[in-house]
């Protein structure tokens, strides 16, 4: 799947207690559920599940009334860093490019899901 679905580096570069973690993922040690999530231009809903998976993380972001209760998977390489004080994740995108993604399918297995959303957010991130 390549570098759209691999944490970025500075997500977390100094986590909240000083621990030098750079050597290995930060953000696998933190849970994640349940946070905020921001879009460039507002809160767009809370994390639903995380993984961390080599080349395939990503998030699912439950995204309450706003589109309906719709659920969207987020490549973690969308994410442009995370506020452990806060517990708020900010993603890279805009309301109406969230909004526009394919629905996430929990029926569906893992790897059809990533690939459903592969071409959509690499023709988002191309566009910034």
């Amino acid at each position: 799947m390549g570098e759209l679905w691999t944490w970025s580096e500075i997500v977390f570069i100094v986590p909240a207690d000083g621990r030098d973690t750079t050597a290995r993922n930060p953000l696998a040690e933190t849970d994640v559920t349940g946070w905020s999530v921001e879009a460039t231009d507002g809160h767009i809903g809370k994390v639903d599940r995380a993984t961390y998976e080599s080349g395939g993380s990503y998030l699912v972001v439950d995204t309450g009334f706003w589109i309906f209760g719709k659920k969207r998977m987020f490549p973690a390489g969308i994410v442009e860093r995370a506020d452990r004080e806060s517990q708020t994740i900010y993603v890279n995108l805009t309301k109406e490019q969230i909004k526009e993604a394919p629905d996430y399918d929990a029926d569906r297995s893992d790897d059809d899901a990533r690939a459903d959303a592969n071409d959509y957010y690499r023709m988002s991130n191309s566009r910034r």
